[in-house]
């Protein structure tokens, strides 16, 4: 299961990334091409694991957003979205360079308010 695993790297990246304030961390948003093969069942999943494990994470809610794939048609210079695994453009013409699908990142990450005095 590569999810937890995955879930363990985002806990990581964000604890080095926010040293000072990575407890005050509410909600983290992630990206995951379908190329990435994540599923979000299992990333949640995981997720919620970790979160047992270290109670200091009880808090973080996760969500996933799926992005579609995106290939370039050198033809066409057109953009186009994969579908049914088909890198095929509307022009006919296949496609074996992806804009978008394969990646796998944090895209947003959500802090506790501070209550002001």
């Amino acid at each position: 299961m590569h999810e937890l695993s995955i879930v363990k790297d985002i806990f990581q990246t964000l604890e080095e990334a926010y040293p000072e304030t990575f407890k005050d961390i509410v909600g983290v948003e992630i990206q995951a091409g379908l190329l990435s093969n994540i599923q979000p069942v299992l990333i949640h999943n995981a997720f919620e694991a970790y979160k047992e494990e270290f109670s200091e994470y009880a808090d973080v809610e996760l969500d996933v957003e799926i992005l579609p794939i995106i290939a370039y048609c050198k033809d066409c210079r057109e953009e186009f979205e994969v579908k049914y695994h088909r890198f095929v453009c509307a022009c006919g013409k296949g496609s074996d360079k992806i804009v978008q699908g394969e990646e796998l990142k944090i895209s947003k990450v959500t802090f506790k308010k501070k209550d002001h005095e």
